[in-house]
């Protein structure tokens, strides 16, 4: 699933909750992924930017869904856990034995491979003390840094009901 596919999937109120959350914290990114979105799609950032705000996030989610956009999405959504979600990234590299920096950042290379059992264990673990929506985002965001996913999270994400965005 490539991070477009995941746009599509995603509900307005989760891509709400990550925008807020740019505009809060990390405004420059916010304005910057719109600036980007707009060129990429051959219109001025101010056009985008003088809508009321429901209506950016409208036009963000739908311009996320494109796959000519699959790069600004993706770098969108890695932004958003790395500094807007270190603890749930850090039990997860934790829970799976992934070496990191203390927030969830990995150090060193991702595995080949992960191992089914820790996996399972590491996504109850997520689902106690995170919003469902949340953790099935980043498990897909997740799987994104491996060409073509691990086949375990992948197996999970479309087994386990408790993993579905929509």
């Amino acid at each position: 699933m490539n991070s477009h596919e995941i746009y599509q999937d995603l509900s307005p109120e989760t891509l709400a909750q990550m925008l807020d959350w740019f505009r809060e914290h990390e405004r420059a990114v916010y304005t910057n992924a719109v600036a980007t979105l707009a060129q990429n799609r051959k219109l001025r950032p101010v056009f985008i930017q003088r809508k009321p705000l429901p209506q950016q996030y409208a036009w963000i989610h739908k311009t996320c869904k494109i796959k000519a956009c699959d790069t600004i999405g993706e770098h969108l959504l890695q932004a958003w856990f790395l500094a807007g979600h270190q603890p749930m990234l850090a039990a997860f590299c934790d829970a799976m034995g992934i070496p990191h920096d203390g927030k969830g950042s990995v150090q060193g290379d991702l595995p080949e491979s992960l191992d089914a059992a820790k996996l399972d264990a590491a996504v109850d673990t997520l689902l106690e003390s995170n919003d469902p929506r949340i953790v099935t985002l980043y498990l897909r965001v997740f799987n994104l840094q491996a060409p073509d996913g691990w086949p375990e999270l992948t197996a999970k994400l479309e087994s386990d009901e408790r993993l579905k965005l929509a």
